[in-house]
């Protein structure tokens, strides 16, 4: 499981805003089908590897499946019972920033049939809203 990058320049970031749709990276690469969000919002380093667990488990492990996005955002939390003030908290955990319409699976090798239902329970691990495209 990946939780984060193995070094970054700083240790916390601001968590800046998203765009609503994303045009760059929204077509296939490597793959014959994908896996692609419907709005943006942040996904967590667990979520994705959820979703990838999901995903290679109905596949049978045959194929070959390719994970688009990378958590590099540290997302910070202050513990419960503390006073305001004091700085920014610990990083808590990993996470990426995903427009709308990017590509976050893609995968080959297997029947169409196969690829569909196993992006339709990685995609229910999702907090985001998914489709399926060839």
């Amino acid at each position: 499981m990946f939780t984060g990058p193995k070094e970054t320049k700083y240790k916390k970031t601001k968590k800046g805003r998203l765009k609503k749709y994303e045009f760059k990276s929204n077509d296939l690469k490597f793959g014959n089908i994908g896996l692609k969000t419907l709005e943006s919002g942040l996904i967590n380093a667990r979520q994705i590897e959820a979703a990838r667990q999901a995903i290679v488990r109905k596949m049978k492990r045959k194929g070959k499946i390719w994970i688009k996005v990378f958590p590099d955002l540290p997302v910070t939390s202050k513990p419960t019972g503390v006073r305001m003030g004091k700085g920014k908290g610990s990083v808590s955990h990993w996470a990426v920033r995903v427009n709308g319409g990017t590509v976050l699976f893609e995968a080959a090798g297997i029947s169409l049939t196969t690829m569909v239902s196993a992006f339709k329970t990685g995609g229910a691990k999702l907090p985001l809203k998914t489709k399926i495209f060839i």
